[in-house]
């Protein structure tokens, strides 16, 4: 497969059968989002590190272990930002989710991002 088509997130507790809603998840408030995410090189571990916040492990300890982003020190957290702070990939992806809802695997160049989005 190795390219993801973002679809499919789920918010803890439920699967969600569209992923995000027809008009791209949460609003965008002053033009900035905030979201947590878990790094990793492979997709392989990516995969797996999904499956497990499915079975509900919690995101923030997921990240302080396998995250290779500097960001685990604060479970993921990446605070706010705006269009330009990201990778394309990456924006688009939070764009997608609903507040709350975690995506799949997410390709960019830094590698597999595992997003959750919390503002």
């Amino acid at each position: 497969m190795g390219k993801n088509k973002y679809g499919k997130g789920f918010q803890k507790g439920t699967q969600s059968k569209r992923g995000s809603s027809k008009m791209g998840g949460a609003p965008i408030r002053g033009g900035k989002i905030k979201a947590s995410h878990i790094l990793v090189e492979k997709l392989s571990k990516a995969q797996e590190i999904y499956e497990d916040l499915k079975a509900g492990e919690k995101f923030e300890q997921l990240a302080n272990q396998y995250s290779t982003c500097s960001s685990k020190k604060r479970g993921g957290n990446l605070g706010e930002f705006a269009k330009g702070d990201m990778v394309p990939e990456f924006w688009n992806a939070c764009t997608k989710l609903n507040i709350g809802e975690i995506s799949q695997p997410v390709k960019s160049k830094f590698g597999y991002h595992i997003i959750k989005r919390t503002g």
